[in-house]
């Protein structure tokens, strides 16, 4: 695949589901695994760190200006919290509490992180995992130990490579050659702005098809 290709690549967009996303309604927030809806149908959730840009691209992929609460203060999302692509409740996004960031006790930052692992290691309905990542950063420890989790479970993994409009479209090529050969087997890379849209309908494809894989 050329460079060219890989940072604005679409696949074969199915025109009967380019706008599931956009029928993303809030659900419902938890604090704990039994106050999560039912553990059944599909789930694709969304994690990062508490800067890499998570609400943003979350408001971009579903066309909605605030579904996911953005701050000027990283680290807000506290909670795990459900958006239900209407009429079907049974497919979701999930926005997993940011980490790494936020202005927070030692002790609140580690009980989101327990609750964030307990959900990825045991929900049944995941089908699939958005890591975001601020291309200009190299991956830390805490979003490798996220990338490890998901992928023992065999669980799809997209590294989401954001803010790429904050490089020249050179720099974000070599950024994403960069960050692909650190990553393990099966894990994709795909370089995403959520203001300017690049990577935006290969990302929002990516997420439906794990979402209505037999349509």
């Amino acid at each position: 695949m050329h460079d060219t290709d890989r940072l604005t690549r679409t696949h074969d967009y199915d025109k009967r589901r380019q706008r599931l996303l956009c029928t993303a309604e809030f659900l419902t927030s938890a604090a704990t695994l039994s106050g999560m809806p039912a553990d059944a149908g599909r789930e694709v959730a969304f994690a990062g760190r508490s800067n890499a840009g998570k609400s943003s691209a979350l408001n971009r992929l579903t066309s909605r200006r605030a579904l996911a609460r953005t701050s000027s203060t990283p680290g807000r999302t506290r909670l795990i919290n459900f958006f239900a692509l209407v009429p079907d409740q049974s497919l979701r996004l999930v926005d997993l509490p940011g980490y790494g960031y936020a202005r927070a006790s030692k002790a609140e930052q580690t009980g989101w992180a327990r609750l964030a692992a307990r959900y990825l290691g045991e929900r049944q309905s995941l089908v699939g995992v958005v890591l975001l990542a601020d291309i200009r950063l190299a991956l830390k420890t805490s979003d490798r130990l996220l990338m490890d989790w998901v992928l023992d479970r065999k669980v799809p993994l997209m590294v989401l490579a954001t803010k790429a409009d904050k490089l020249s479209r050179g720099a974000a090529l070599q950024a994403l050659r960069n960050l692909g050969k650190t990553l393990p087997p099966h894990a994709e890379a795909l370089a995403f702005s959520a203001r300017t849209g690049v990577g935006e309908r290969a990302v929002r494809n990516w997420v439906e098809r794990r979402l209505t894989p037999a349509c």
